[in-house]
């Protein structure tokens, strides 16, 4: 059979159908943590270490550097006349002792910036511009100075900026020591930009051969076909409905809702797996999405409103266990499930609830090939 995406539309995301169980889960609350939160005070030269060191760094999934010079510069003249500056949020990795930056990233790069003495990112040139302070009152005297003017004509207000405090609250994970509460962390706390997505999420604390895995499969043509899409989700969705395959195919018995914090406990537990398993994963996938394919069609989960990321997890996960006995009447199989009432009913309500997860997948699993 031979397949051909669709003419893209004006936005490149994907067109789910947002069942009430799914909008559910995704807000839910979180569960119980054993959290440790404490201050702690940095002066703004050990932070500069921290960060040329690696042991500070900004996943990258946040938004860029956003502030004007003239913004920055106040920053800056606050910590130069003593006035006080907002803390900021840092979680640390137990796994890596390495702190992410979850709140209060535009305050460290205009720090780190002032110290390098250009401001901002390179522009599409790879120029940038010297790091002065400008938009001060005229009678400031750190008015229009870089940090190297400093050095040279002030060395008290060197030394006053480089031993300025910017307070830290430093957030660490106690109990369970899995590091998924940085997920929920990142919900609450991060005030910049636009609400975070799970996925986008978990690319930056699960980075890894996992992680690597899950974006090569998102690049699979066939898989492709099957969201109707050529073109990758800007918020990782896709990526996300990879991950749920992997998670309910392997670990379905363990399942409790809800399905995020389901899906990101998986993706900690797997996230450094060995090369045999992570292209063992790989080549299961690319099976599986490749007999839908071939077999139903594109977009073959757009039954009602949307793609259905029940129907679709339900019958990926059949047919990856039934990859090597795929029965000669699949495709009419197929047909009659999906007009099923019953089938509605359990992929259009509360579509995450440990019960009705499983009973769909084992209704869709009897279906198609028992």
């Amino acid at each position: 059979m031979t397949h051909s995406l669709s003419t893209p539309s004006q936005t490149t995301d994907l067109d789910f159908e947002e069942t009430a169980g799914e909008i559910e889960d995704r807000q839910s609350s979180p569960p119980f943590y054993e959290i440790a939160t404490y201050p702690a005070d940095f002066t703004l030269e050990v932070l500069e270490s921290k960060w040329r060191a690696g042991e500070i760094y900004i996943p990258p999934f946040q938004r860029g550097y956003v502030w004007s010079q003239a913004q920055a510069s106040k920053l800056i003249e606050s910590f130069l006349v003593g006035l006080p500056v907002p803390s900021i949020f840092l979680y640390t990795q137990s796994s890596s002792e390495r702190s992410m930056v979850v709140d209060g990233q535009q305050r460290l790069r205009t720090v780190f910036y002032f110290f390098e003495g250009y401001f901002g990112e390179a522009d599409h040139r790879g120029l940038r511009p010297v790091f002065t302070l400008k938009g001060l009152h005229p009678s400031s005297p750190y008015a229009n100075k870089s940090f190297s003017d400093l050095q040279e004509e002030d060395d008290a207000a060197t030394r006053r900026l480089k031993n300025s405090v910017l307070r830290a609250f430093m957030i660490r994970q106690l109990n369970p020591n899995d590091d998924t509460s940085v997920f929920h962390v990142f919900e609450r706390l991060n005030t910049g930009g636009t609400l975070l997505h799970n996925q986008e999420v978990r690319n930056a604390i699960c980075s890894g051969p996992f992680n690597e895995m899950l974006h090569n499969c998102n690049l699979l043509p066939e898989w492709r076909i099957i969201l109707g899409k050529a073109s990758k989700d800007s918020r990782m969705r896709d990526v996300e409905l990879i991950l749920r395959f992997f998670a309910l195919l392997h670990a379905s018995e363990k399942y409790q809702k809800p399905m995020k914090d389901f899906m990101s406990k998986y993706m900690v537990t797997h996230r450094a797996d060995n090369p045999s398993h992570i292209l063992a994963y790989e080549s299961e996938f690319t099976e599986t999405m490749k007999i839908i394919s071939s077999r139903l069609g594109e977009k073959p989960f757009h039954l009602y409103s949307g793609f259905n990321s029940s129907v679709y997890d339900s019958v990926a996960i059949a047919v990856a266990k039934h990859r090597d006995s795929i029965p000669a009447d699949f495709e009419k199989r197929w047909e009659t499930l999906s007009k099923s009432d019953k089938l509605r009913e359990l992929v259009t309500g509360g579509t995450t609830d440990v019960d009705q997860v499983q009973a769909r997948l084992t209704l869709v699993e009897q279906a198609l090939f028992l």
